[in-house]
């Protein structure tokens, strides 16, 4: 992230992700980049297989796309304030989901335990019924992302399964999913894009989330305890 950090100069070779200097301890703008760049690698890689191409401009079109969906979702700001109302009392939090935006939970979660020091799981939704389920009742707020992708049957069956259980889950779904929405205690509504870009999308109004329930909470949202900006040791 930084051209002259340690990393950069024990590296052989890297890519710059020119995204500025990260202030904050928990990166937030930083894991959108390296994300992006990688998907950029992937697209160079796959530049001279004829079979992929279709597949490659419909991501070039989506990473043109992006920065205006981005915007969009930063409306979202005030509805995640009153979300964040509701939870900053609580003592967990569940985020599920599968398919590329797994690892928006994972991301998600970490962003809650860094600057809340509450409790929080990213859980693969097709696990459920092997453990998390367990967890589940009416006083346990649960977060789930719903996109009408490919896997949007299976996560619809999760969804189900929580709120069959006096689960009041929390939605992130599509622009216009009503249908979706309904099984939901809140909602939070982002732009469709290109499936291998959703995760972009949809992680921000976690990192909105993390921030307002670490300002909530009392917590310092730049320095969070215990962490250093920079990890030199083992």
């Amino acid at each position: 992230n930084t051209v002259g950090s340690t990393i950069c100069r024990e590296s052989h070779a890297g890519v710059h992700i020119n995204a500025g200097p990260e202030i904050g301890v928990a990166s937030t703008k930083a894991y959108t980049s390296q994300v992006l760049c990688l998907i950029m690698f992937a697209l160079v890689m796959a530049e001279d297989r004829i079979s992929l191409q279709p597949r490659r401009s419909e991501i070039i079109q989506g990473l043109k796309q992006l920065p205006e969906m981005i915007k969009k979702v930063l409306e979202l700001d005030e509805k995640v304030k009153n979300i964040a109302d509701e939870l900053y009392e609580k003592k967990s939090l569940l985020i599920m989901g599968r398919g590329f935006n797994f690892a928006t939970c994972l991301e998600g979660a970490l962003k809650v335990k860094e600057l809340t020091y509450m409790h929080s799981e990213g859980i693969q939704a097709g696990e459920l019924k092997h453990g998390p389920l367990a967890l589940v009742d009416s006083t346990v707020p649960i977060i789930m992302i719903v996109m009408r992708d490919h896997v949007f049957t299976k996560c619809m069956n999760a969804l189900q399964q929580v709120t069959a259980r006096d689960g009041k889950p929390i939605l992130i779904v599509e622009q216009g999913d009503t249908d979706t929405m309904q099984w939901g205690h809140h909602g939070l509504e982002v732009p469709r894009s290109v499936d291998a870009l959703q995760g972009i999308l949809t992680v921000i109004p976690m990192q909105l989330l993390s921030y307002h329930l670490a300002v909530k909470r009392g917590c310092n949202v730049d320095c969070p305890r215990n962490l250093a900006k920079s990890v030199t040791v083992e």
